[in-house]
């Protein structure tokens, strides 16, 4: 396991930092699985005196399938590697940078009747 992370590691643009709506890479030994999930929510668990989180995943692979694990932070941050049952895991999240890694200052298209730019960004086309 160790060696495919280290692997994932060299070749994927992976974030220190996981928050909702980021997406992740999960690898498992057993069963053997490399795919990716969307973090939907992360909620403390209230259950636990140390800090555990209920970490909702939506997997992204045919079926579409959604699990909820209690992880603590180092393991849905990519800094440690994590046993289920006794099967290695790993989860980190991707950071998706525009080329070039700043954010673009160009502001969305104007709304032409109105004169000023609408809140989503969008026009209207008739």
């Amino acid at each position: 396991m160790e060696k495919l992370v280290a692997e994932l590691k060299k070749i994927l643009p992976l974030k220190e930092t996981t928050a909702e709506g980021d997406i992740v890479i999960v690898a498992a030994r057993t069963p053997q699985m490399l795919v990716y999930a969307r973090v939907g929510a992360i909620a403390r668990d209230q259950s636990r005196k140390e800090e555990w989180w209920h970490l909702t995943l939506h997997m992204l692979a045919i079926p579409l399938q959604t699990v909820v694990w209690t992880l603590r932070t180092p393991q849905f941050t990519g800094q440690e590697i994590f046993t289920m049952g006794g099967e290695g895991r790993f989860i980190q999240a991707l950071r998706f940078d525009p080329p070039g890694g700043s954010v673009s200052s160009s502001s969305p298209p104007a709304d032409k009747e109105a004169g000023r730019q609408h809140p989503s960004g969008l026009r209207l086309v008739k």
